[in-house]
């Protein structure tokens, strides 16, 4: 810490074992290191969701110890600015009461996560607003045997706007590019990308679960090139949150939003109509594909690239339509 009011910066690590303990888990010790400019810091394991000091378990004292600690700036945010006791203190919190009181939330194929080490997870995107993300983020924390943060990559539209770009990266996310999701995938973190991006989160209701286009498979060359698993991702549920009926495009264009949706709600009874619609959801993660049998040039084979991107779409969609036929209703599951 350069003064007593800002927060350390903890640089991602590197080794696969810099936070072992002698049983293979993460270890208890801190382990020392240096900023660029020589000052020393101490990094308590951040693998598996680690945070940086014991918590009270109480939340009234988690949120006192909280407080006293922003204060005093006795905190520390990784590179990307990722601020772990932030997240778990503030933010997780009120996204949990969503996640299991209003959304019901069922994971399935959690062990199918990494208890340590780098993953890609790949997930289809609906509901208009992109809620499922951070919902997806949740299960993972929450039904992890570690409790793991996922990483998020973002739109540089989230980046753009005021308030909740600073929320993004205090919270995780990062741009959707490559350069950020190679870094964080070589330091073992657990990524997430939406590859159908505003595509599918703002497709109308017609075509609920038909997933879009994944582009140009961008997020399978990280992986290749980190030597990490690829984990197909289904979520069921968030398509029915904000049914979008219609598009009113010259509003989008003038607001610079990809879309301004029109729901049965939405404008029509103003705020009221921006609340989700609580139905039962359910988050799948699917067998791993994995990457690390290839050679290290493989990220520059196009028709390799072109045939991962294509094997991650397909088991999404087969996912997908196999919990829908499994699915009661909407609203119960």
């Amino acid at each position: 810490m350069t003064n007593g009011s800002s927060a350390r910066v903890i640089p991602l690590h590197r080794g696969k074992d810099e936070f072992r303990g002698a049983d293979g888990g993460p270890s208890d010790t801190a382990v020392r290191s240096e900023r660029k400019d020589g000052a020393p810091v101490v990094a308590f394991p951040r693998a598996n969701g680690a945070r940086s000091r014991q918590l009270p378990a109480d939340p009234l004292g988690r949120l006192v110890d909280f407080l006293k600690h922003r204060v005093t700036g006795d905190y520390s945010v990784d590179e990307f600015g990722f601020d772990t006791e932030l997240t778990d203190t503030l933010l997780l919190p009120p996204l949990r009461v969503l996640y299991e009181k209003w959304f019901r939330v069922s994971t399935h194929g959690v062990e199918n996560l990494p208890l340590d080490g780098g993953a890609l997870l790949v997930c289809n995107h609906s509901g208009v607003l992109p809620i499922d993300s951070v919902m997806t983020a949740v299960a993972v924390h929450d039904d992890h045997p570690h409790h793991r943060h996922l990483r998020m990559l973002g739109a540089d539209l989230v980046f753009k706007t005021p308030l909740l770009g600073t929320l993004a990266r205090r919270s995780g996310q990062t741009l959707a590019c490559g350069t950020d999701a190679e870094r964080l995938l070589g330091a073992g973190e657990l990524v997430g990308v939406w590859p159908e991006g505003f595509k599918g989160v703002g497709k109308p209701f017609s075509a609920r679960y038909k997933l879009q286009r994944f582009g140009r498979g961008g997020f399978v060359s990280s992986a290749l090139r980190a030597g990490v698993p690829l984990i197909p991702v289904s979520i069921v549920g968030a398509e029915e949150i904000y049914p979008k009926i219609a598009d009113l495009k010259p509003l989008a264009r003038l607001l610079g939003l990809p879309y301004f949706p029109v729901t049965p709600f939405f404008p029509l009874l103003g705020p009221l109509g921006a609340i989700p619609l609580p139905t039962k959801w359910h988050i799948e993660f699917g067998e791993p594909i994995r990457t690390d049998r290839f050679d290290h040039e493989a990220h520059e084979d196009p028709m390799l690239v072109f045939n991962l991107t294509d094997q991650v779409r397909e088991a999404i969609q087969v996912m997908l339509y196999r919990r829908l036929s499994q699915r009661r209703s909407v609203f119960r599951g």
